[in-house]
């Protein structure tokens, strides 16, 4: 009935010392689950992608005029380099514009000050996360470390961000600005509906924010690199976004039921680059299975990166292989990218739809090429990502 997972202890350590509520993330018991089922009818339920569509698709053709940009700025016709930066600024930006209804600015040369100190404290929680999840926060808290001041600094800035959001939602409907027919955001629906506590509400729509540009930031450019090294599979992905954009005379609602190879894609990337090492669920009866006795109350963790590398699961492992999501071959419990349950990750959706849509209007315009044909090795920083800078060219078709 309340299914828990391992929480991240250094985010809810700023909360009890900030005493701040926790979001769905770090709740659990009957407030999660109330907290729960009011999210998911307004985050992952699927009629929800139409009012997403076009605020995630507003940032795209940005992205892709800003690559244009860079372009014509280097003019060699192509554009190299380390996207991570890029990427990140995309994540945030499309995020941000999904639950708060507002543009950011990130992706324009020079950024605003204020949305750079966003851009900044949101960078420096996930390192400061990293580091105290081999110290424990209490520790660092007591002894005043530099690691716990700048975790409590990031956070700050991001609730204060958060703060202002809401307070601009409730100026603009007191002063009759704001059209509540139109879709304007997660957070503006959620306050519309009143059926959360403001505080509540805030801390939930944070934690999607936090937990969601990381994950499909690195998604993204392993994504794009696995593209790169196997050129017949962009192909045909590209063949399939032009097939689906002329069948559908682009509109991009229908398009995106027509793309099952793009969407298979993002499962064949998080098979091989999952962005969590692992799985876990705490076990609420005594378990056996296979002769092993599980005691009740412990943590059980799958390996996802071990997992999608095991030839006895995944022929060919080391291939990328979007069609083997396709086939009819029984794919049950092995797509745990974003988990599973009732506890899967809540941005799913708006994490599926944010990817999907950029490989549609990359691949549309870019081919992605990169110099060296070497397996980039992972390591782990919160998340799995590359051990090196990964260089990536894009150049146009046209």
């Amino acid at each position: 009935m309340f299914p828990e997972r391992l929480v991240v202890q250094p985010w809810v350590a700023y909360r009890e010392y900030r005493n701040k509520k926790k979001g769905v993330l770090l709740k659990s018991g009957e407030d999660w689950k109330h907290n729960r089922l009011v999210l998911n009818r307004e985050v992952l339920a699927l009629n929800m992608i139409d009012h997403f569509l076009p605020l995630l698709n507003d940032v795209d053709e940005d992205f892709v005029k800003r690559i244009y940009n860079q372009i014509e700025k280097g003019g060699r016709g192509k554009w190299t380099t380390d996207l991570s930066n890029e990427l990140f600024r995309f994540a945030l930006e499309s995020v941000c514009n999904v639950l708060y209804g507002e543009r950011l600015g990130l992706l324009q040369d020079n950024v605003d000050p204020e949305a750079q100190k966003f851009i900044d404290s949101v960078s420096k929680m996930f390192q400061s996360t990293s580091l105290m999840l081999y110290i424990p926060p209490e520790i660092l808290r007591r002894i005043n470390a530099k690691t716990w001041r700048n975790h409590i600094e990031a956070w700050d800035v991001i609730f204060t961000q958060a703060d202002k959001c809401i307070q601009n939602i409730y100026r603009d409907l007191r002063l009759n600005r704001k059209n509540t027919a139109e879709y304007t955001g997660i957070l503006s629906s959620l306050l519309l509906q009143a059926k959360l506590p403001v505080e509540d509400i805030k801390a939930s729509v944070t934690e999607l924010m936090a937990g969601g540009v990381d994950t499909t930031s690195m998604t993204l450019q392993w994504t794009l690199y696995e593209l790169a090294r196997f050129p017949e599979v962009q192909n045909k992905l590209r063949a399939e976004i032009i097939a689906a954009r002329e069948a559908n005379q682009g509109d991009l609602s229908k398009m995106l039921k027509s793309v099952p190879l793009v969407k298979a894609s993002i499962k064949e990337t998080l098979r091989l680059h999952p962005v969590a090492v692992s799985l876990q669920r705490y076990t609420r009866q005594d378990t056996v299975i296979q002769n092993y006795f599980i005691p009740s109350g412990s943590l059980v963790q799958v390996g996802l990166y071990a997992m999608g590398r095991d030839p006895q699961i995944f022929a060919r492992p080391e291939k990328y292989i979007p069609e083997r999501w396709l086939n009819k071959e029984n794919n049950h419990f092995k797509g745990l990218g974003f988990g599973f349950g009732p506890r899967q990750c809540i941005g799913r959706r708006v994490a599926e739809l944010e990817m999907v849509l950029f490989l549609i209007n990359i691949l549309q315009h870019f081919k992605i090429e990169v110099n060296r044909l070497v397996d980039v090795q992972t390591t782990f920083d919160l998340i799995l990502v590359p051990k090196k800078p990964i260089q990536l060219t894009l150049r146009p078709l046209n």
